[in-house]
């Protein structure tokens, strides 16, 4: 792929992310705070966890490509100060959308350059951004099969759902 073809593919990517972010907001925001403990399986992260997931690694995805090059994930203990699905919507508002904007201002030339992710994937940033939208998609719709086990109701996301009709 060459430059201007990279930048043409991330500007779409770039405004599909966009649209995808209102959707993963409606989801963090219907998580229960009385049940962020919940679970569906031992080997499966908490309610909690899993909008901490969401919250730092979207942002975090989205930092590294901007930069040319990916540091170990962040923390999403305890440690990282999100505590409610509140906390992890600001952050979100904040981060994420600025991220972005630091993928939309690279050239094509960055974009076509081939990326090491922690010496497990190389590929050129804009396929890294490809994968940065198919990961947000993933994990929301992880956590939106969450929100009835956990008492929440479950939001429209690409149109409504049968607690929204």
């Amino acid at each position: 792929m060459d430059s201007n073809q990279a930048k043409t593919v991330a500007d779409f990517l770039i405004a599909d992310f966009e649209n995808e972010v209102q959707a993963t907001l409606r989801v963090i925001e219907s998580v229960p705070t009385g049940h962020l403990d919940y679970r569906p399986d031992s080997k499966s992260k908490t309610g909690l966890g899993l909008i901490r997931h969401i919250a730092l690694e979207d942002e975090w995805l989205l930092n590294s490509i901007a930069k040319g090059e990916f540091a170990p994930p962040p923390d999403d203990s305890d440690a990282c100060g999100i505590m409610t699905p509140a906390d992890a919507s600001a952050r979100y508002k904040e981060k994420v959308p600025a991220a972005l904007n630091r993928v939309r201002a690279l050239s094509g030339e960055k974009l076509a350059n081939v990326l090491d992710v922690l010496g497990m994937i190389q590929a050129p940033a804009v396929n890294l951004l490809a994968m940065a939208v198919k990961h947000s998609v993933h994990h929301r719709g992880q956590l939106s099969t969450y929100l009835r086990p956990m008492g929440g109701q479950v939001p429209g996301i690409y149109g409504p759902s049968a607690d929204t009709q």
